[in-house]
């Protein structure tokens, strides 16, 4: 599995080095990259301001290290650099299949940031004519902290304050901070974590909840004591560790290298790789299906027992159960029985009488019951809504939608080398299909299933 790679954006009048010291924390855990955003520390503005261009910078960036397990972290204006660039690769833009995980820090949400236009003003008249003196410098500074920081630290946040290029201050200060990008974010899968300061202002918990937070499917907040804005100088050991612990968390899911590099490449559609990014992070928390907690627990059984405990069998039932809430199952069902969203729960309900308790089973009583109803062998059933013959038929179709719905998931396609889905683009360049069709032929760009001799 791929070392992690962390991409540190900063805030507004920082650099890289404002993680320095979160970076130490790591020694060699990761691999840890930050970046100078466009006209702050050494790095010239860009031409054309705006947010927009500020993700296209940042996505440049990523697609330039093709890494294969990823992480956006930002501090306050990088926070919405972060979040913008997530929704991105939730939109299936070809390099950024390998995100992760996201983490914000004191960040600026994707719709205009909270902030008095009084200190707006000020901020924006610091840079008027050029440069801010290095007492309002100290003053932007002091005013972002819990307390006086060290006199290392405080200096190192003044001296990036002062060799920011003013066209990027004063972008963010009257665009950036100011777009409403709310409809193109709209809601992200891949898990968050969100850092508030304790002493925040503009941006502490409450703005944190209410702002960024319904933004991700999947959000931690974690509220960091003794803290106001400057929080990767203010407690830099315990965000590193914030940070470490979500980025742990999260890389258990990565997916294979090769895969996604293949996920990346132009073989594969925007769309089939939004589609394939979507069903990696899980099905949502949110939504309602048909089945009660009764029947999806029975459920689950049954496709641990199909699968033979592979793959996260809760995840899956919760799968197939939003699958019939929303209609879109496989189209097939014998003619004996009901509609699917019928003939699910009412097949459930008949396993778990008839066990007395399916879930509660051990393996082996489980594997008897499902062998006994696939071979119609239990006897008068009727009285459960279902005779023997339907509740046969009742029990293909639950381990042919488990099988389907294992089979579809990326993890599952990484692990059996399938590459079926990188047949060519919405583009209309690049190669399409194979080249190759022969027995025992395979083409270089083709996954290799572990183990598999080609």
């Amino acid at each position: 599995m791929a070392k992690p790679m962390l991409f540190f954006l900063h805030a507004l009048g920082g650099s890289r080095h404002a993680w320095s010291r979160v970076v130490a924390q790591f020694d060699d855990r990761f691999d840890c990259v930050a970046l100078d955003i466009p006209g702050f520390g050494d790095a010239a503005p860009l031409e054309h301001v705006g947010t927009a261009a500020l993700v296209d910078w940042f996505s440049a960036e990523v697609v330039a290290r093709q890494p294969a397990c990823w992480f956006a972290i930002g501090h306050s204006m990088g926070g919405k650099i972060a979040t913008l660039t997530a929704a991105r690769a939730r939109d299936g833009v070809a390099g950024l299949a390998g995100l992760a995980g996201v983490v914000l820090v004191a960040a600026s949400p994707p719709a205009p940031e909270p902030m008095k236009e009084s200190r707006r003003r000020t901020m924006l008249a610091w840079f008027q004519t050029g440069q801010p003196t290095r007492a309002e410098a100290g003053q932007f500074v002091d005013a972002n902290c819990a307390s006086v920081l060290p006199d290392d630290c405080r200096n190192a946040a003044i001296n990036d304050v002062l060799r920011t290029a003013p066209s990027a201050w004063n972008a963010w200060l009257t665009r950036g901070s100011r777009e409403d990008c709310t409809t193109q974010v709209g809601r992200i899968g891949v898990p968050a974590m969100i850092v508030a300061g304790r002493q925040d202002g503009d941006l502490g918990e409450a703005a944190q909840r209410r702002l960024n937070a319904p933004h991700y499917a999947q959000a931690q907040l974690a509220i960091v004591t003794d803290a106001a804005h400057l929080i990767p100088y203010e407690q830099s050991q315990e965000l590193a560790r914030l940070i470490a612990a979500h980025v742990d968390r999260c890389r258990e899911h990565c997916l294979p290298e090769d895969f996604i590099a293949l996920l990346n490449s132009e073989r594969v559609a925007p769309r089939m790789r939004m589609t394939l990014l979507a069903r990696h992070v899980g099905p949502p928390a949110v939504g309602e299906g048909v089945l009660s907690r009764r029947q999806l627990d029975v459920l689950a059984a049954v496709v641990a027992r199909v699968l033979d405990g592979a793959g996260d069998a809760q995840q899956i039932a919760r799968r197939i159960d939003l699958a019939l809430a929303e209609g879109t199952g496989d189209g097939w069902r014998h003619a004996d029985l009901p509609e699917d969203h019928l003939a699910l729960p009412l097949g459930l309900d008949a396993l778990d009488a008839l066990a007395g308790g399916f879930a509660e089973q051990s393996a082996d009583r489980q594997d008897r019951w499902l062998q006994d109803i696939a071979h119609a062998r239990v006897g008068n059933t009727s009285a459960h809504g279902l005779d023997a013959t339907q509740l046969a038929h009742w029990f293909e179709d639950v381990g042919a939608d488990a099988v389907r719905t294992w089979t579809s998931l990326p993890a599952t396609m990484a692990a059996l080398g399938y590459d079926g889905f990188a047949v060519g683009n919405d583009a209309g360049t690049g190669r399409l299909g194979y080249a190759e069709t022969a027995a025992d032929r395979h083409e270089h760009w083709q996954l290799r299933a572990p183990g598999a001799v080609r």
